[in-house]
Order: C-alpha cells, then structure tokens, then sequence
C-alpha cells in the first residue's frame, strides 16, 4: 500500500499552509497542550509562535488512498469498542477517552483488548474490569501511534471486534434485608456496629436497608429472621456475624435452613477470608443472601465492596470467579485508603 508523501517545509515559508496534526507546546510547571490545532491556517503572526516552541519546520502531506488520520482513526476504535453508559471525549492529540455516562460496575473484555493491541499501531488502554466507578470518570482511552495509519489495520480490528468491550452496568437499586446475629448483641450486653456501617455502604450503592432483625446464636431464630426478608421481597439478605469456624457461629447452618443453597463459603481475598454467598428463592426472585465476617465492620474496604457491586449489576458470581480474586485479594493495609484506586482486588 502507497505511503503518504510527506513534505518538509519551513516555517517562514509555510504562511497559508494548513496544519494536518496538533502542535504542541509544554510549559514547564504549568502543563502540556496544543498552541495549535489540526486544521489551523498558518497566519504570519504565527510563526514567532512556532518557532518558540521549536519548529522551524512543518510537515505537510498529502494521504493516500488506504490511509486514515489519527482522528478519524481513533473515532472508529471507539465505535467499534465501546458499549452502554459511556461518552466519548472530542479527539485530543489523536486519542479519544471514554467516560462512564453514570455510576455503575465497569466490565472490559480483557482478552479482546489484548488481542487489539496486539495488531500494531492501535492502542487501548482502560480502568481494571469490574470495579465500581462514578459518573463522569474516564474509564478508558484509544488512539494509534502513527498520525496516518492504514486502512487495513482498522478493518482488522472491526472484524476482530464482535460486540463492544468495555462498558458501564448500572447497579440495581436494592432493597437489603439485614440479620445481625450474636447472643451479645441479642441481649444488649453490647450495642450492634455492624448496622450503621453496612447501611452507609449500601447507601453509597444506591441502596436501601429494609430493616435489621438481631437475632441469637440460634440458627432456626436466623434463619426465620433470613426467611421472613425473603417473604417480604428483599433483593439482597445480609447477615452479619456468626461465619467463623467457633462453635458457637452457625451463620452458615442458618442460611441453609432458610432454604438457601451455598455458592461458596470462604474466600482468598483478606479481609474477608470467612465470606459467603449463597442464592434463595423470595418473592423477588433468585436473591443473594450473603454472609458477612466481622471484618466488614472494620475495614474501610473489604470483600463487601468486590463482590456486592457486581451482585447488584447482575452479574452471576461464581466458585471461579471468587477464586480468581487471590490474585490482587491481598489488601496492603494503606495508612490512607485510596480504594479502588489501588491494587486490591484487581
């Protein structure tokens, strides 16, 4: 395929020419952008500006057929990849960024991704997949390398690509049934802290607790307290505490009297190591009903916050799926919690 014919002109020559890529000026201290834009006629009083920012010569071209500009380029990798809930950024120094258009639990593709950037001259870059992420976020990014790149590269991509990779889940807003168990708190020797933390935290998912019954360390109590949730349309049963390996914690016996079938009990990923999940039938349905260790309470960020987004996003967690967080399920305890802008869970 015929390359573009580049020229090389100079600057106080190239009065009336126009620019066919972004020039770009960095200050130091201050930032880095364009002084002029793809497109621009260049005017004599333009050319002290140029030459302060060390051009003395501008590269003028003429494409050829089969050769698309970095824009249009990555305008098309952004049709081609991008899926619900995202708006794309005007085109910026050839790249063009994705934002999620709402809150929700962001999903890429990895294995597409990285069969696209391994075509050459294409590139993608995104947040890690499955996190929860807030309206307005950039989530990812997509440009070529080349200013002109061919055609064919393109279309190898759109082929490869099916269906988008990325996109945003909105989280369902659910109502949450809460059991807090342990004879201490039953009988008020102690005042229950589980509660207010789980209900700030569903608050910031967009949801709703429903009521907290507080039960004792008998599993039948429990699982009336879980059965009676799931009668009353619950979306979602917590139950805190009582999924240690003491005798006296039969939060897992509970949740399968109340008719429960266990997904998994115990996860890699610390805290949360004595998490489980298991799905019921209630009146609104398959409902997740989900044991809670006591580390949820404590922690600013836990297995409540890997796994509960993509509960309430719809997404099927599954054995593997748990399994595959001990890869990055290690929390490095950070003095300041800048979660999920971190590596847990990722």
């Amino acid at each position: 395929m015929q390359k573009p014919c580049m020229e090389t002109v100079p600057v106080r020559e190239a009065v009336g020419t126009v620019l066919c890529h972004d020039i770009t000026r960095i200050v130091p201290g201050e930032g880095k952008g364009p002084v002029f834009r793809k497109g621009h006629v260049v005017r004599e009083e333009d050319i002290e500006v140029l030459l302060r920012v060390g051009k003395e010569h501008l590269y003028v071209f003429e494409p050829q057929p089969g050769m698309v500009h970095e824009d249009a380029a990555a305008e098309r990798i952004i049709a081609a990849i991008a899926g619900r809930n995202l708006k794309k950024t005007s085109p910026k120094e050839g790249r063009i960024d994705l934002v999620a258009s709402c809150d929700g639990l962001l999903r890429v593709e990895a294995r597409q991704l990285a069969a696209i950037n391994n075509l050459g001259e294409i590139t993608v870059a995104t947040l890690h997949s499955l996190q929860y992420v807030t309206k307005g976020r950039s989530v990812a990014g997509a440009r070529v390398v080349p200013l002109l790149i061919e055609d064919a590269r393109l279309r190898a991509l759109e082929a490869l690509v099916a269906e988008p990779i990325i996109e945003v889940l909105p989280l369902r807003p659910a109502k949450v049934g809460m059991v807090t168990t342990g004879s201490e708190v039953y009988s008020g020797r102690i005042k229950d802290a589980f509660g207010p933390v789980l209900r700030a935290k569903f608050a910031a998912l967009g949801c709703t607790v429903m009521g907290q019954t507080i039960t004792s360390d008998e599993a039948a109590m429990t699982a009336d307290a879980i059965r009676d949730f799931l009668s009353r349309g619950a979306d979602m049963v917590v139950v805190t505490g009582g999924v240690s390996v003491d005798p006296d914690d039969r939060t897992p016996l509970a949740i399968r009297q109340a008719g429960a079938k266990i997904v998994c009990y115990g996860a890699p990923v610390y805290p949360g190591a004595m998490f489980l999940l298991a799905h019921a039938d209630g009146a609104a349905g398959r409902v997740p009903v989900l044991g809670l260790p006591g580390c949820v309470m404590y922690h600013k960020t836990s297995i409540f916050d890997l796994i509960v987004p993509r509960l309430l996003a719809g997404l099927d967690v599954t054995v593997a799926d748990i399994a595959s967080l001990g890869h990055g399920g290690f929390c490095a305890q950070c003095a300041d919690c800048r979660y999920p802008v971190c590596p847990f869970g990722k």
